[in-house]
């Protein structure tokens, strides 16, 4: 920032903040340590010579120190911390190092820094983050109860299960000893608790996406095989809401976490696993979405009462995605890949297409 006399870095916790701050036109570095709250180190960034820029990196503490910094007229970034450069020999690491550190590095130009999303953005990511946490805590709950069954050795005869005729076995099932019976029981409640909340958490969703704010992008992203209204929705949040902060599509598939590591040194190169940034979730929704993708093209019922509507460039995108990622299939399973790098290569293209779809005119 041109004209920034102030540089300021802050390493935040629950309970303590570390600053440090470089007085670029005297040289002078100011240390400060607050308790809980952003209402302190605001009000001491407020009181440096300014124009102050400052920064902390992103952690469970949120944005909180954000959007109060920004609400009093301070040039405040958020960081990540997994690209903040550290000297591999340096052992020693403490709070006042690390705000000393950050505070040096912002005036390099050497941090990177996110996105924070607006606070509507945040809060319907949290419910969709709340839905996946159930999903999680749901299937750790059905391998419980199938684990417990196969202890005593009860097997279902049937392969699919958790439907109606699986649930009528398992209320037939008894157990000679008084506390198991009592421990199955409660097993059971516990799985049939959590499918009831992930269903309710689920309908809150597709309500929510129905919202003006929402819908048009995400009515977009349904237009692909695979890829229903909770999935274009998450995907949708994870992203921040905003598909055009990516100037390209491989910009996307890289934050990601899509793309193949890389070690280069002089005339050696070698790709790796996947980097794994990125969001998490999104890419695991894409995996998920990949695996339709390797059958034949075609447009079903569901496919097409979810394409009604929408523009036809959008339908085009759509269309030669089917085409383009089971080629890329048949290609790679023709050549012997394995068939989880198949798939990963297909969502890496598949995030390309949804860039496509919803950042098209």
């Amino acid at each position: 920032m041109t004209g920034t006399m102030t540089w300021a870095g802050l390493d935040v916790h629950a309970r303590s903040t570390h600053a440090a701050a470089i007085n670029t036109l005297t040289g002078e570095l100011t240390r400060k340590k607050f308790g809980p709250g952003v209402t302190e180190p605001v009000a001491w960034l407020e009181g440096l010579p300014g124009p102050v820029r400052a920064c902390y990196e992103a952690g469970p503490t949120g944005f909180g120190l954000y959007r109060a910094a920004v609400a009093a007229g301070i040039a405040i970034e958020v960081i990540a911390p997994g690209k903040t450069p550290r000297a591999s020999a340096d052992k020693i690491k403490t709070d006042r190092k690390d705000a000393e550190m950050l505070a040096r590095l912002l005036l390099a130009g050497q941090l990177k820094r996110v996105v924070v999303p607006p606070p509507e953005i945040e809060a319907a990511r949290e419910l969709m983050r709340a839905h996946d946490a159930c999903r999680r805590d749901l299937m750790t709950a059905r391998h419980r109860v199938s684990k417990m069954l196969l202890r005593h050795g009860l097997v279902y005869p049937q392969t699919s299960t958790w439907t109606r005729a699986h649930r009528t076995w398992l209320s037939r099932q008894q157990f000679p000893e008084t506390a198991s019976q009592l421990t199955f029981a409660d097993l059971v409640a516990a799985a049939d608790g959590l499918t009831a909340r992930k269903a309710a958490l689920a309908q809150q969703l597709s309500t929510l996406a129905l919202e003006p704010l929402w819908w048009p992008t995400i009515a977009r992203l349904r237009s692909f095989r695979g890829i229903d209204t909770l999935t274009a929705l998450a995907l949708h949040l994870e992203l921040g809401g905003d598909w055009q902060r990516f100037e390209k599509a491989s910009a996307l598939s890289a934050w990601l976490g899509l793309i193949p590591s890389l070690k280069q040194s002089g005339e050696t190169s070698r790709q790796g696993a996947i980097t794994k940034t990125g969001s998490g979730l999104a890419r695991r929704l894409l995996v998920e979405s990949a695996w339709h993708y390797t059958r034949q093209p075609r447009i079903g019922a569901t496919l097409k009462n979810r394409q009604e509507g929408q523009p036809a460039h959008v339908l085009q995108i759509s269309n030669r995605a089917q085409q383009r990622l089971y080629r890329v299939h048949t290609k790679m399973r023709t050549r012997g890949k394995p068939g989880n790098v198949i798939v990963v290569a297909c969502a890496r293209e598949l995030a390309c297409f949804l860039w496509a779809a919803a950042t098209a005119d």
